[in-house]
């Protein structure tokens, strides 16, 4: 049973995570050959506050 783990910045609505989750979940299921429904993804969600890039906290970038 594989188990994706997926880490991306906080923010997104409901219906945009529930997205991620079924796109990544077919793709998953695809590319390794196994049913869907054998698929785990877990989102960590985390705060702008607590995520840097190149020494900079991105709640401090201006976003793109």
């Amino acid at each position: 049973m594989p188990i994706v783990h997926v880490h991306l910045l906080s923010g997104r609505t409901a219906e945009q995570n529930r997205q991620i989750i079924r796109e990544v979940s077919e793709a998953t299921a695809k590319s390794a050959d196994v049913p869907l429904e054998n698929v785990r993804v877990l989102l960590h969600e985390v705060p702008k506050s607590n995520w840097g890039t190149g020494g900079i906290l991105k709640d401090e970038v201006k976003s793109d």
